[in-house]
Parts: structure tokens; sequence; C-alpha cells
């Protein structure tokens, strides 16, 4: 690799890092090399539950929603990669005044730009998840355009599109220094040798902090971890089972292959099943095969930072996205590609630049499981 150059160096492999790739070759922009340290979403994305949904508190994230369901929808078609994108709508479940008030007002912006979610009754939501114990809940939304796909499935997509135009894609790479002079970059130096750029994109999830540090650029992410099992019953839980998610506690639960994927915040089975048994009771009754965790890579204002540093210049990146980055990276690997090249963004993204902290300002998504 020792001599190698690129127009960009993409830091990070997962499904951020593969969409950007792809979008910057479908804007002609191949000479384009990607490095990620381990094997490709092997990250945060293959810790992921696969959630994809319109239903937020911030207009933008709506926004990059919209944009990002309509390739989610249209990717076999596009890519030739089945991701198993199953269009079962988001249930949230509510246990307090509080939070239906805000969700009933949510809605409402949603609706207003497109979105075709709604406010249920407990009876409604029962004809959609009649094993569900109610008690105690205040109100639900739902969104039967929301769902779930596999992130691993779209990394692949991705990467083998990216590759098959000429992006050069290289696992078990780590870069290890960011060369600088003055306000511009010069390349990266990796586990493999150095290469020659003048433009950098970290989409390095929960390591980005780190990455930045490279440049002197402060990007104040932190890996919050998140657990999630596998039982390969359903226990008789319907074949369209919406991602369903108990909103306090944070439990929820998804349909997978035969069987179902549930998870929390809490750091143990035990811990989960507290919030599970209360709110699905035939849980207790399904054998557990497999159990993992992930990050979630958090902002203090648990929104994303995407953005170009002003020193040094053609430093950009995408992370701290709490919790639905891989959702997001269809609209937003267009932003990057989009950004480098210098057109008119398809979606202006800059409210989220990581320069809203140092100016004081805070932007809250509300809506984060």
């Amino acid at each position: 690799m020792n001599g190698e150059s690129a127009s960009v160096v993409i830091i990070g492999g997962g499904a951020m890092g593969t969409s950007t790739a792809h979008h910057l070759a479908e804007l002609g922009v191949t000479d384009v090399v990607l490095c990620e340290r381990n094997t490709l979403g092997s990250g945060s994305t293959s810790k992921a539950a696969g959630g994809i949904r319109a239903q937020f508190t911030d207009e933008l994230n709506i926004r990059i929603a919209l944009l990002s369901l309509v390739e989610f929808r249209n990717f076999k078609e596009r890519f030739g990669v089945d991701i198993d994108f199953r269009e079962v709508g988001y249930l949230f479940l509510l246990d307090s005044d509080e939070d239906v008030q805000r969700f009933s007002q949510a809605v409402a912006l949603q609706g207003s730009l497109g979105v075709l979610s709604t406010e249920l009754t407990l009876d409604e939501v029962l004809e959609l998840v009649p094993q569900l114990e109610t008690e105690g809940l205040r109100g639900a939304t739902y969104c039967p355009r929301d769902g779930h796909a596999t992130p691993e499935a779209v990394v692949r997509g991705y990467a083998a599109a990216a590759a098959e135009k000429g992006v050069r894609i290289h696992q078990g790479v780590e870069v290890t220094r960011i060369l600088v002079l003055g306000n511009k970059i010069l390349g990266v130096e990796t586990s493999a040798g150095r290469i020659k750029t003048d433009t950098v994109v970290c989409t390095a999830g929960v390591g980005s902090r780190e990455v930045a540090a490279l440049v002197g650029v402060d990007l104040p992410v932190i890996g919050e971890p998140r657990w999630m099992h596998y039982t390969p019953e359903s226990g008789s839980l319907p074949e369209k089972l919406p991602l369903t998610i108990d909103f306090s506690s944070g439990f929820y639960f998804h349909r997978e292959g035969p069987g179902l994927v549930f998870g929390g915040r809490e750091p143990t089975i035990e811990g989960v099943a507290t919030h599970a048994t209360r709110r699905l009771p035939l849980l207790v009754d399904l054998p557990i095969q497999s159990s993992w965790w992930g990050y979630y890579e958090m902002s203090p204002d648990h929104n994303a930072l995407v953005g170009e540093a002003a020193d040094p210049s053609r430093f950009l990146y995408a992370t701290g996205f709490s919790g639905h980055g891989f959702q997001q990276c269809p609209a937003v690997g267009e932003y990057l590609a989009e950004r480098i090249v210098g057109i008119i963004p398809t979606l202006n993204l800059s409210a989220f630049s990581a320069d809203r902290f140092a100016r004081g300002e805070s932007r809250e998504e509300q809506f984060v499981i």
C-alpha cells in the first residue's frame, strides 16, 4: 500500500462508510480508498437491531428517514442484494401522560411531512399484538411504513456496488495517523502503509472521537452499550409483527427469521426480563439461543454529528447517531458525497455540524430507545 494515493480516504467500513463510498462512486468519484480496521460491518452495524423508522421529534431526522426509506425499499432492485426489508411498522407503547403528549405532538409534525404515523387505542394495540400485556399503558403510536432490515446485507450491497465502480476497500487496515500541514490534509498513515490524500471522511462509529483527535478535532461521542437476545421460537406472535418498543423501559422486540430478537438497556438477561415479562409474558417460556451487545455512539443531544471541520479543511465526519446510524446511512452517505463533490445537497444536513456545541447550542432528539 505504500505510495498509494486517493482523492478520498474513508475511515470505517460499516453502513455509513460503505454508503458514502457508494454515493461517491455514483457521482463519479471512484478514486476512493475505504479503510476498515477489522472486517466490513463488524462494528456497531453488525450488532444493530436493524430498525428503520420515521417516528422522530426532529424534523431533520424525519426528512432523513423519508429519503433513506426510499433507498431501503428499492435496495434489492438497485443493488441485487436482499436486505430482508420488512415493512411491518413500529409500535411505541407509552405508559405516561407526558409521553403520550410528546408523541401526539410528534405525530402531528410527522404527518405534516407525509409520514403515516397515528395514535392508537389500547384495543387497536391488541389487534396488532394480541399477546401484549397493556396494563399501565396510557397510549401508543404506530407507523405502518416503518420496519427493519439486515444491516450486514446493506453493507455488502453498498460495498459491492462501490468496488464494482473502482473504489478500493482495505479490510484489516487501521488508520494510525492523519498527516496535516497548516490547514491541509496531506495523507494518512495506516497499519499497511501511507496513502496520499487531501480528503478524509470519518465514519468510524464509536471510534470517531479517537480518529478526529488525530487532526485536533473534538467529536463528543461516547459509547453506550446495548444488549440483544435471540430466541428461535416466536411464541405464536403474528407473522407481521411490528417492531414494538416499551418506550419508558427501552424494552423492544421484533421478528427475526422463525424466532424473535429482543433487547433493552440492561446488561443481563435477568435485567431485561424484568421489563420483558411485564409487557410480553410469553417470553418466560421461550429459550434463549444467543446474546450479544454493541455500542450506541451517543452525542450530547442524541442527534447526529455530520459535517466538515474548519481546521483542517476536507476532514468530514458522520457519527454520534445515538442508535440511528444504520437507518440513516442512505441519506447521510449521499449528503457527504455531495458535499465532497461540491454540489447542492439533496437534503441539507448542515444543522448537524458538531460546531453547534462550540456555539453552546443543542438540537435534542427525544425519541431515543
